[in-house]
């Protein structure tokens, strides 16, 4: 009989990209796994929001989240910038983050497909 980990159900429900519904922000891309032995799940997840000064201070308030419970450890693997614009149904992500370095944003941009399926989603190394 196989079992799944409190760790695993829990990563299998985190949404794997949760962004402001418009703007220019800064995001992250945070790899979240478990910490029970025997247990390699893992995702990376993308986080951007408007309110953020620094990406840090998305990583923080997103690791403040991730650690109720006990069951989950994270890393940021890295970060950039997000063009969102609703209107005409476009993200463009680019750029990096002085403290996490740049993200790899082709991951980030298939996460954002998934959440955003009708959307034009581009990327680029250049920009700050």
């Amino acid at each position: 009989m196989c079992t799944q980990t409190k760790a695993a159900a829990l990563i299998a429900n985190i949404p794997e990209a949760e962004i402001d519904p418009t703007g220019v922000f800064k995001y992250v891309l945070i790899r979240v796994h478990s910490k029970e032995d025997g247990d390699d799940s893992s995702v990376d997840i993308v986080r951007g929001y408007a309110w953020a000064e620094y990406h840090a201070d998305i990583y923080d308030k997103v690791a403040e989240e991730l650690e109720k419970g006990g069951h989950l450890d994270r890393e940021c693997i890295g970060g950039g910038r997000i063009k969102h614009d609703c209107q005409s149904k476009k993200i463009h992500v680019y750029g990096y983050s002085m403290g996490f370095g740049k993200a790899n944003h082709a991951v980030s941009t298939e996460k954002l497909k998934v959440r955003y399926p009708k959307y034009e989603i581009t990327w680029a190394d250049e920009g700050y």
